[in-house]
C-alpha cells in the first residue's frame, strides 16, 4: 500500500492548494479531480491501491478543504485554470485527467482546450448536465440558504445520499469533515456555476482518448448521458458498475483503480 504525501503547490499569491501524491517519476502522471465540496480526501481509496505504474496526484480546489478560499472564483471555468496553472506549479507537462462526479467537467474543459497537457480523460459518474435534473435543482433550494456554519446533517444527508453501496463509516465521517470546510458561500457560487454553464458544450472538441465509468444505480447520472458521451466524444467508451451508485471510486476502489490503470497505460 503506497503512503500518501501532502504538499502545497502555489498557484500564485492568495490561492495555494494542498494536494496528495502517490507513485514515483517513472509512473503515468494522473491527475484526480475532485467534485462539489470534496476534497483530495474523496479520493483516499483510490491512492492507497495505486500502482507503481502511476504517479498520481489529487489537488484540493479553491474554497473546498484546506485551499484557500478567495471570495470568487467559482465558475467551471475558474476550476479548469486552477487545474491547469496546478500542472504548471507541480511540473506536470501531459498526464491522464481523472474526474469525479462534477469534477469531471472541469477536467473536460481542460481536455478540450490544452489537447497537449492530456493524455487521456476518465469520467467517473460524471453528468453531461445538471440544470434540468430535479434532484439539482432541490439540492438549490437547500444551498441557496445556506449560512455558516454549515449544517451538519444537512452534509451527512448530502454525502449519504451518493451511494448504492455501504461504505465504511469512518471514511464516511472524514469525507464529511473535509465537505464542512467549504463554507456556505462556495456551495453557493459552485453549484450556480454548474447550473448556469453550458455543461453539455464542455464535450465539444475533446479528441483525447476518453473512458466513462457509470454505475447502474446512480441517483443523479442516467444512462442516456453516458451515451449523450459516446455519440459526442469519437472513440470514447464506456464501463458499467452493476449495482454501484454516484460515486463508483468510493464503491468499487479497487476495480477503478484497475480500470484506470490499464487505460493509462494504453493512453500514456
Amino acid at each position: 500500500m503506497p503512503a500518501i504525501a501532502v504538499h502545497k503547490a502555489a498557484l500564485r499569491e492568495g490561492l495555494v492548494l494542498p494536494y496528495a501524491e502517490v507513485g514515483g517519476p517513472s509512473g503515468v502522471p494522473v491527475v484526480l479531480v475532485h467534485g462539489y465540496a470534496d476534497s483530495w480526501w474523496t479520493f483516499e481509496p483510490l491512492l492507497r491501491r495505486m500502482p507503481a505504474s502511476l504517479h498520481a496526484y489529487a489537488p484540493t480546489q479553491r474554497g473546498h478543504g484546506d485551499a484557500d478560499k478567495p471570495p470568487d472564483g467559482y465558475l467551471p471555468e475558474d476550476f479548469a485554470t486552477d487545474l491547469v496553472a496546478f500542472m504548471d506549479s507541480v511540473g506536470i507537462e501531459r498526464a491522464v485527467l481523472v474526474g469525479g462526479s462534477s469534477g469531471g467537467v472541469q477536467a473536460r474543459i481542460v481536455a478540450g482546450r490544452y489537447p497537449d497537457r492530456v493524455a487521456g480523460l476518465v469520467l467517473l459518474g460524471v453528468p453531461v448536465a445538471l440544470a434540468d435534473k430535479p434532484a439539482a435543482a432541490e439540492l438549490w433550494e437547500a444551498v441557496r440558504d445556506l449560512e455558516d456554519p454549515v449544517d451538519r446533517d444537512f452534509v451527512e444527508r448530502f454525502a449519504l445520499g451518493m451511494t448504492a453501496e455501504p461504505v465504511a463509516r469512518g471514511f464516511l465521517e472524514t469525507i464529511v469533515e473535509e465537505n464542512l470546510k467549504a463554507p456556505a458561500r462556495v456551495w453557493r457560487e459552485t453549484l450556480r456555476g454548474l447550473l448556469e454553464t453550458d455543461l453539455r458544450a464542455t464535450l465539444a472538441g475533446i479528441l483525447v482518448p476518453t473512458l466513462a465509468v457509470w454505475g447502474d444505480q446512480d441517483p443523479i447520472v442516467t444512462r442516456a448521458e453516458q451515451q449523450t458521451v459516446l455519440d459526442t466524444v469519437i472513440g470514447s467508451r464506456l464501463i458499467v458498475y452493476e449495482g454501484a451508485g454516484h460515486v463508483v471510486y468510493w464503491e468499487r476502489p479497487e476495480r477503478v483503480v484497475r480500470d484506470i490503470a490499464d487505460f493509462a497505460q494504453s493512453a500514456a
